[in-house]
């Protein structure tokens, strides 16, 4: 099954790809998508969505693994960030791809061990999970971690 795991912001989206086979994991591509900082939000959000639909065309995944918003943000950035989500959820219905959420928490201990890992902490596990060479960008790592976290707990397609 190949997964694609999607860290959504509005200044950074990051992307990861896997497959699972049987209890194997192996890491086909990520990356990130960034917007230019004085993009208007119309712009931002049409880029993620022409960037996000070039990726699904290009790994064809079978699943999306999302993580779900983080609550301790300001109000205008958790707004921000819950339009950036409506159009990566968006995108991949269109592409007719189930979207999973996780908690920050679940992707944490998934991939750590412990709900409460650093950043840092999530990009040395990923590397060793996806024995890449080097450690992925934060952003791309945190949606490498979502991908392995359904790789995991492979969660139904809600009926």
């Amino acid at each position: 099954m190949r997964i694609l795991g999607i860290d959504p912001g509005s200044h950074v989206t990051g992307y990861g790809v896997i497959d699972k086979s049987g209890n194997y994991l192996r890491h086909v591509s990520h990356g990130e998508i960034k917007p230019r900082k004085d993009s208007l939000l119309s712009e931002v959000l049409t880029h993620i969505y022409s960037q996000l639909c070039a990726v699904i065309v290009e790994t064809n995944p079978q699943a999306v693994a999302l993580e779900n918003i983080f609550y301790g943000k300001n109000v205008r950035s958790l707004i921000r960030q819950a339009q950036v989500r409506g159009v990566v959820i968006f995108t991949c219905a269109d592409h007719g791809i189930p979207v999973f959420e996780y908690s920050p928490l679940e992707v944490k201990k998934a991939v750590v061990g412990y709900g409460r890992a650093e950043k840092r902490q999530v990009q040395m596990m990923v590397k060793a999970i996806l024995k890449l060479d080097a450690l992925p960008p934060a952003d791309a790592a945190d949606a490498l971690a979502a991908a392995i976290c359904q790789a995991n707990f492979l969660k139904e397609q809600p009926v």
